[in-house]
């Protein structure tokens, strides 16, 4: 979800870590943490703890919100680590992700992969003795569809990866719901819909930008093979569902005026840049002039306000 500085040198030409071989311990710490993609992570986390709020009414347990928040980042790293292990190929070649610990040598395959099997197995038990089995089923359950689904199975055969993969970055909003009661609500079932709406148009910016990266290492991300005015649309429709998905939970009682009023503010002003990049689009504007970045920029201030009125909203009903 992040662009990454790279090095200016050749795409897939791997870093060597240092003479000899050697891996100072520092930069080795430093590379087992860039295994879980902590920038990613804050996404994740910024949709369960707040959801967490919403099924307290209130402020939920806060020891049982760091189990859930620990037990989140150490699910979610699992997966990231798998999920650079398999992709170890192609990140060699993408200018976006040279700069990856298996690419630069930092890491081994074999300890990434021992590295991501531990932390899912650990983030499960932990789940699982420390929150509740359910929360463990649906981390497990997110984990194995990043994995398997997304990873191995879409993303490099459909230019419809990202929608159906973005389902494992929905999960983390059952997840926090199911930490406080233990159950499933319509009100998590509808904000797991909106980041599963949100993801696309919050993605596919980003692809319209590295389009060339994908295309070099052949995966067909939407940019890839569609025209920009194709993918413009496509966001265009994709924000519009999502808008009045979110405004869903206040007329089935969930949340109340703050919610609604942060969520067509935050969700106009989406929809003002969505349209914005396909009216650009249509006009042929290419490179800078596209400025479809913006709009990948406020996707992520976007989910952040969104969420943070999902918590906040209890205390002013």
């Amino acid at each position: 979800m992040c662009v990454t500085a790279v090095e200016s040198r050749p795409a897939g030409v791997a870093l060597t870590p240092s003479p000899g071989g050697h891996r100072p311990f520092g930069a080795r710490v430093k590379a087992f943490v860039a295994l879980t993609k902590p920038r990613i992570i804050e996404l994740l986390l910024i949709t369960t703890v707040p959801v967490m709020f919403l099924a307290a009414q209130g402020v939920p347990d806060l020891w049982l919100v760091l189990t859930t928040t620990i037990g989140g980042y150490l699910s979610a790293g699992g997966a990231n680590a798998l999920n650079m292990y398999i992709d170890r190929d192609i990140d060699a070649l993408m200018d976006r992700t040279s700069q990856r610990p298996l690419v630069t040598g930092m890491v081994s395959p074999r300890e990434c992969l021992a590295f991501g099997i531990a932390l899912a197995v650990i983030s499960t038990v932990w789940f699982g003795l420390l929150v509740n089995w359910l929360s463990a089923a649906l981390s497990l359950g997110a984990l194995l569809f990043y994995v398997v689904v997304y990873t191995m199975i879409l993303k490099r055969r459909t230019s419809q990866n990202i929608v159906w993969g973005g389902i494992a970055g929905c999960m983390p909003v059952l997840i926090g719901w199911s930490a406080v009661t233990n159950s499933m609500s319509w009100a998590a079932v509808i904000l797991f819909a909106v980041i599963f709406f949100w993801t696309p148009p919050h993605y596919w910016p980003l692809s319209m930008k590295v389009k060339d990266d994908y295309a070099r290492v052949g995966v067909p991300m939407l940019p890839v093979v569609a025209s920009n005015r194709v993918v413009a649309r496509q966001i265009v429709l994709y924000s519009w569902v999502m808008v009045a998905v979110s405004l869903l939970l206040t007329p089935l009682g969930y949340t109340g005026w703050f919610y609604t009023a942060v969520a067509l503010l935050t969700g106009g002003f989406w929809l003002w840049e969505a349209h914005g990049l396909l009216n650009r689009a249509k006009a042929g504007a290419t490179g800078g002039k596209l400025k479809e970045m913006r709009l990948f920029h406020w996707s992520i201030t976007y989910v952040s306000l969104l969420f943070v009125a999902v918590a906040v909203d209890p205390f002013l009903r």
